[in-house]
Parts: structure tokens; sequence; C-alpha cells
């Protein structure tokens, strides 16, 4: 364990975690802290002991080479600070790791230990689920929490999740007992286009953590990363006909459910958004729509039914399956 010497007094200090594994489809949530911590060149100041959290059958440490010199890098969750500039402040602690193996309690109360000493006053966990989403549309994040006061004052959901649930359910609710506010952001990837790198996905969720805490994330090449990957993708799916056709289908379920909303709060968070990064100028550049959020009424993963798989998917080892 690395100590908190040399923290400084933090500044309306957010904590933003996100961990590889069942929930991180496409990888999308990790990318999505990951970039946050390069953007703003994150210092590392804690790294929970891996020997207490991880199964390294599981999560194999990997051996590499420090001129000439053997090293490991053992897999483990660690915690770095940001400071966000700008006319308000505010400073982020980012934690990005691995879901524990074991002692998930355990696991928990260290990091809201560290969430209390550093003055953390909102913990938001970034998750990405397999839904029946096309790639083509808007990247659907779902916000929830399990404080009602809360949903109420952010315009989130409740929570109301039933099932099996990973580490950013847990999390949530360890938080909540806690009485430390927490939020879990959900991104929805395409479950037949579940291979990661999933830059929409990450992009969406930028976005939306940026209207959630009222900070400006600058975007550097994930806009572009976002158009090419739905390029891509859109050539492998022209390359098979009951690809397309089954992609088309999800499209106009998806347009049908959505016709009634397609006005107001999301037209207008884009603009905000618009209005926010053509007066502040700086990196990053408009999020453009490819990279949007839409309204996302399930529960998580595991609030909803398995999908339909078309005749015939892009090739994918990962697991349908998913949590709150």
């Amino acid at each position: 364990m690395i100590e908190l010497e040399g923290v400084p007094e933090l500044i309306d200090p957010v904590m933003v975690a996100a961990f590889e594994g069942w929930n991180d489809a496409g990888d999308a949530a990790s990318a999505a802290v990951a970039h946050l911590d390069r953007e703003w060149k994150g210092e590392v100041f804690a790294a929970l002991d891996a020997e207490d959290y991880y199964d390294f059958q599981v999560n194999r440490p990997t051996v590499w080479l420090d001129g000439g010199v053997r090293k490991i890098t053992w897999p483990t969750t660690r915690l770095s600070v940001v400071r966000v500039g700008g006319d308000k402040p505010r400073d982020l602690v980012l934690v990005r790791g691995i879901e524990p193996s074991m002692r998930w309690r355990s696991f928990c109360n260290e990091l809201l230990g560290f969430a209390h000493e550093l003055g953390v006053e909102l913990v938001v966990v970034l998750g990405a689920l397999l839904g029946d989403t096309p790639h083509t549309r808007p990247v659907p994040i779902s916000g929830v929490t399990s404080d009602p006061d809360l949903a109420q004052r952010m315009d989130l959901e409740e929570t109301k999740y039933e099932g099996p649930t990973g580490i950013v359910g847990i999390l949530q609710e360890a938080c909540t007992h806690a009485g430390v506010p927490a939020v879990s952001l959900w991104a929805a990837v395409p479950h037949y286009v579940s291979q990661p790198p999933n830059p929409k996905a990450t992009l969406a969720l930028l976005n939306r953590l940026e209207d959630l805490i009222d900070v400006r994330v600058p975007l550097g090449e994930l806009p572009e990363d976002a158009r090419a990957w739905q390029v891509g993708v859109d050539q492998l799916a022209a390359e098979d006909s009951e690809v397309a056709e089954y992609v088309q289908t999800l499209e106009e379920a998806r347009d049908t459910a959505e016709l009634p909303e397609a006005s107001g709060d999301a037209i207008a968070r884009e603009f905000e958004r618009y209005l926010r990064r053509r007066d502040g100028g700086g990196p990053g550049g408009h999020a453009t729509a490819e990279g949007d959020s839409g309204p996302y009424r399930r529960e998580g993963p595991g609030g909803r039914p398995r999908p339909p798989k078309p005749p015939q998917r892009p090739g994918t080892d990962e697991d349908d399956s998913a949590e709150d």
C-alpha cells in the first residue's frame, strides 16, 4: 500500500472508478478512466495490495524487461488524482483496476477509506454492458443510484435491479450504506460487436460524465476514433446480408421506442455541450452525436432478457452476461 503522503488538499473531489472484467463490455468503462488519467496526467498515489484481492491464476501477473532487468507487474487497483482547471477547478480521484477475485467487502471498504480521507463528495462508477442496441445509433447511457433524493436531484433512475451483480453494483451499495453519494453510469455495447476497444461507447460515457459532474473533458482523438470504429463496423455488417438485416431490425426497434422522446432533453444536452466547448476552446473538439448518449431505461445487464442473436455474428468470444 502506498500511503497518502504528498496528496494535496483536494477541491470538491469526485471519485470516478471503473474495473476491467464482467462490468466492462468492450473495455468501454476502463478505457474512459484511462483516458481521463492520460489526458490530465494523473499521478498514482495509492495501490491496493494484490495479494488481498486477486487470484493470480485468474488474473496473471506479467513479466517484462526494464533495461535488461526482469520485473513483474501485479494485477491490482490503483488510485490517481487529477486537477481539472477552469473557472471552477475541482479534483478527480481516478480508480482503475480489475474486478477483484475475492474479499469484495474489504475491497470496497478500503476504497471508501480513501474516499473518506480525501473528502470525496460523490462516487461515480462507470460500467458497460452487452445490449440489443444497434451500432449505428447513439450509445444508450443509463445513470442509476440507490439514493432517491440523489436520483431526483441529478435526474437519474432509482435502481430496482434484482439479480447477479458485479463489483460496480457492490461498490455502489457500499457507498450508499456508508452515506457516500454514489452513481453508476452504464453504456450499452452492441452484443454482436463486443470486441474491445469500443471508442464510441467510451466517448458516450465521458459525455455523460461531463454533464453529471459539470467538468469539461479533453477528448483528444476519441471522437475521430469513434467515427472510424463505426465506419469499420458498417463495412463488416455490409459484407453479410443477414447481419445487415439484423442491424436494420435493431434500428427500427430503437427508433420506434425513442420516437416519443426524441426531443427536449437529449437535444438540449448536446447543444449545451456544444456551447461549452465552443466558448471554452482548448483540446478535444465538439463531441459529435455519434458518441452522444440517449435514453436507456433498463436497470442493468442482468435486468434485461438475453437479446436475440443474428444468424451470423462477427467473431466474438465474450460472454453475453452482464449485470447492474
